[in-house]
């Protein structure tokens, strides 16, 4: 390429640098560590959502096996936490247990059904198990974006992390009560309508008391949120009415009493369900439940059949009723989740850090072009002007990636000056190598250029390969650094080797005629 179109392709690669990333405070975001915010790393209990997906597809055992006519004894879970994601029904009669797996199978394409004495025992397959962890863990990242665009934080980032993903990192930017959407982010709100069998109790081991030396399988003791700190407990069946997926909406308002309450309103498929249950158990009460535990005011007797809407009042503020009003309207996340990394940075913080970073930056960059200046003399010019070409690419890249600058990506920004630099250093150094050896100008900066090449590729591939892998596997402000420092370090390959050329050929080699002596 002709030295003519090698120096327009530089200018336009300047003029298209400046567009992308003018106005910087519009075009690169900026990271917690210094717009201060909120930072979440969170885990998603996936075995609670295959309790909930074993529950189900029990419930619709039983109903099959109910159509087929065949008798059979209450649903026996599997233990979880030993690994048996399955369940078992017995009291089923010899002679009916082939029909009563036919029946079973037909309703669970995902199990393995087998045959046991006086019974059938159903177990989810491995393929299965994992499916409906990654589901889980996709469904609560939905959720979580709908609860924090309904709730209006600017610009969050929500996005799972992990080596299977299995982790959900929440970073919300610049927020003003960063109390509040932790507890909404937090709440699970996974709303369940089941049919008392018995209590209230005084405590726990009173409601297991009730039933003899053992539970029954097909019941379970929950909490009712505490009145005037007592709480009571409640035998309720395991298998609920209808849960949160049969939700289509939720609003916060008020009960006749004008007390807050949140109204909800049922799917096609939920409103079928609680109309058969409510119509079947008139006079038998019922609970609803928030997170396990039943909300408070959440028992009362069936007056009427109910069909497809409800309400749930309590001991909260008409705020709380709203936001439990968007958790439930957002969808309820499908298991519970940990919190395991949480920090907040205060607007202070982040400014300080930012002028500390700036200040360092300049420091840096002042110190890196004096030295040039001043040891290589008018080469060191050629140095200074790739160099401000490396950075205004970095910036421009950052800007059109929308990537998220934080403190250690200003440290990663810093780091590639010196890189840069570096570069320059190795490919003068082979130059006066070969001038004190007597070899031409040309040819000097032709050899210095090709025999720093290598050196310089294979160092900055090596160290982009690192970055790569904290890229992959490490938290925000570690991938931030390991972002910057790889685009940088592509910029550099660009501007100290290909553009610098470029410059030696447009200032010392013009015209085809080389000059005897080289400032460097």
């Amino acid at each position: 390429m002709p030295l003519k179109w090698k120096l327009i392709f530089i200018l336009l690669v300047v003029i298209v640098s400046g567009v992308m990333c003018w106005p910087l405070n519009e075009k690169l975001k900026l990271g917690l560590d210094l717009k201060g915010g909120t930072h979440l790393l969170l885990g998603v209990d996936t075995d609670e959502a295959l309790k909930v997906e074993l529950d189900d597809n029990a419930a619709r055992t039983l109903q099959a096996l109910d159509k087929a006519k065949v008798t059979h004894g209450p649903v026996e879970p599997g233990d979880l936490k030993q690994g048996n994601y399955g369940f078992s029904i017995k009291g089923i009669d010899a002679e009916a247990l082939d029909k009563a797996k036919s029946a079973a199978k037909s309703v669970l394409p995902e199990y393995d059904v087998r045959d046991v004495t006086q019974g059938l025992e159903a177990t989810l397959t491995s393929t299965a198990v994992d499916r409906i962890r990654d589901t889980t863990v996709e469904q609560a990242l939905t959720t979580i974006e709908n609860r924090i665009n309904q709730y209006g934080v600017t610009e969050p980032l929500i996005q799972r992390q992990g080596r299977k993903g299995e982790r959900i990192l929440v970073q919300l930017p610049g927020v003003d009560d960063p109390e509040r959407v932790k507890k909404l982010i937090g709440k699970v709100a996974f709303l369940e309508i089941k049919l008392v069998n018995s209590g209230p109790f005084p405590s726990h081991e009173a409601a297991v008391g009730h039933y003899g030396a053992a539970l029954p399988p097909q019941y379970e003791v929950v909490e009712e949120i505490a009145k005037g700190g007592t709480s009571q407990f409640y035998g309720v069946e395991r298998l609920a009415i209808i849960n949160g997926r049969d939700l289509t909406g939720a609003t916060g308002g008020a009960d006749q009493y004008g007390r807050p309450a949140v109204h909800f309103n049922l799917s096609t498929e939920g409103s079928r369900k609680f109309s058969t249950a409510t119509a079947a158990n008139v006079g038998h009460p019922l609970a609803i439940m928030l997170d396990g535990r039943i909300s408070e005011h959440g028992v009362a007797n069936i007056q009427e059949r109910i069909s497809d809407s409800g309400q749930i009042t309590g001991s909260f503020t008409p705020e709380e009723a709203r936001d439990l009003a968007l958790v439930l309207r957002a969808g309820a996340l499908p298991a519970k989740i940990k919190y395991l990394e949480e920090r907040s940075v205060g607007p202070a913080l982040g400014t300080d850090s930012i002028h500390k970073g700036i200040s360092a930056g300049i420091l840096g960059l002042v110190l890196v072009v004096l030295f040039m200046l001043v040891y290589y003399r008018g080469a060191g010019i050629n140095a200074v002007v790739a160099l401000s070409l490396n950075m205004l690419l970095l910036v421009a890249a950052l800007a059109g990636l929308h990537a998220t600058l934080t403190l250690p990506g200003i440290a990663g920004y810093i780091l590639t000056i010196g890189m840069a630099v570096d570069a320059n250093v190795l490919i003068f150094e082979r130059i006066r190598e070969d001038l004190r050896a007597g070899i031409s100008v040309r040819q000097s900066i032709q050899e210095g250029f090709a025999k720093a090449f290598w050196t310089i590729f294979d160092s900055n591939l090596t160290t982009i390969i690192a970055a790569l892998c904290l890229i992959q596997f490490g938290t925000g402000p570690i991938r931030g650094f390991a972002i910057t420092l790889s685009v940088g370090l592509i910029a550099s390959m660009f501007t100290a080797v290909w553009v610098s050329k470029v410059l030696f050929d447009a200032s010392i080699l013009r015209g085809g005629r080389a000059p005897s002596k080289l400032s460097i």
